[in-house]
């Protein structure tokens, strides 16, 4: 009898953080595409936008102008998602129709100054300064009784629904913890309490010893390829030491987050010699008002692209009604990562 092979076989992968399951289905990167082909524009910005509502001294969409920032700069979203002044109070119509009111705050957060840059071309110290103001505005909002989590993120690319090219971030900060996040509160609560040790202490440890999906390290933190993996190159960043959010960070800790944010943003541009879009952002401990040892720190990357610059992954089919698939095994998609030049590819053309 054939024995099984779960680099070759299809199989299904469990994911701890989320307490789900995906299917992975590798002979199936074999096939050829005929499918959606995307144009590929490789856009050359000016360092400054006339146009652009985030370059400093522009006037914004809603009327207020921005300063003339020099190097990181947050303001109030002026199409925020969530309204501070919601009133309190819920619908109801027997078991089958609810609805509650939610109230936050939405903050944009402009990485630098420079229209014509993304996080890869930018200068690490410039990174740390974004690092900086991550951390400011964690605590900042998480102090206020009225917000239990502090969602910061960040969408590259028009085909993640990034509606301006400027470098930069967002942060929801809403009463209640989101749907996401509430799942890995519980799996990793279960963990701790179990083991007395956080579950992504144990995953990287693990992970650590057998080299098959880790991309980057330095020594803070650690850039990999998620066994679970869902996005043909998804990606995590996770804390080498047990910290719970932004503020347990050193010194040291913040420069090195800003470094592997550096580092694994060109890999993914290298990959396919483009500005690789993605959806990432930060995990950490709700501002709940509770303890939350179980929290470890860690970043999502989601990126879309599947075999080149021009064609992107969908979630379709039988990934919307049934589970969760790729083709690209977590471990193939690590070492075609690795193998990439350190250079970035605009840098290697000059």
């Amino acid at each position: 009898m054939e024995k099984f092979d779960y680099i070759e076989n299809p199989h299904r992968r469990y994911n701890p953080l989320t307490g789900e399951w995906i299917l992975v289905s590798p002979h199936r990167s074999k096939r050829p595409w005929q499918g959606q082909v995307e144009k590929v524009i490789e856009e050359l910005r000016p360092s400054h936008d006339s146009d652009c509502y985030l370059c400093p001294g522009n006037e914004r969409i809603g009327g207020e102008k921005n300063p003339n920032y020099e190097d990181v700069y947050a303001f109030q979203n002026d199409f925020s998602a969530l309204l501070q002044n919601t009133p309190k109070g819920e619908y109801s119509d027997g078991n089958l129709f609810k609805a509650k009111s939610e109230s936050g705050v939405c903050k944009v957060i402009c990485f630098s100054p420079d229209h014509s840059l993304t996080v890869p071309e930018m200068k690490l110290e410039n990174i740390r300064k974004v690092v900086d103001l991550w951390c400011k505005e964690y605590k900042e909002l998480g102090d206020r009784e009225d917000i239990g989590y502090v969602q910061i993120f960040e969408n590259k690319g028009a085909i993640m629904g990034c509606s301006n090219p400027h470098p930069h971030g967002q942060i929801w900060a809403s009463g209640l913890v989101p749907l996401e996040t509430s799942k890995e509160t519980e799996t990793q609560k279960e963990h701790f309490e179990k083991y007395g040790r956080t579950l992504l202490s144990d995953y990287l440890k693990s992970e650590l010893e057998k080299k098959e999906r880790i991309l980057l390290e330095n020594d803070s933190f650690v850039a990999l390829v998620p066994f679970w993996a869902v996005w043909p190159f998804e990606t995590m960043i996770i804390s080498k030491r047990e910290v719970s959010n932004l503020l347990d960070l050193t010194d040291e800790e913040r420069t090195g987050l800003a470094d592997i944010y550096k580092k694994l943003t060109l890999m993914y541009d290298n990959l396919f010699e483009v500005s690789f879009a993605y959806s990432a952002g930060l995990h950490q401990a709700p501002t709940d008002g509770e303890e939350h040892p179980e929290w470890h720190l860690h970043m999502h990357f989601y990126p879309p692209l599947l075999r080149s610059a021009s064609v992107k992954k969908f979630m379709v089919g039988y990934e919307m009604l049934g589970t969760p698939q790729r083709d690209i095994t977590a471990e193939g998609a690590a070492k075609r990562l690795r193998e990439l030049s350190k250079v970035h590819y605009k840098q290697r053309s000059k």
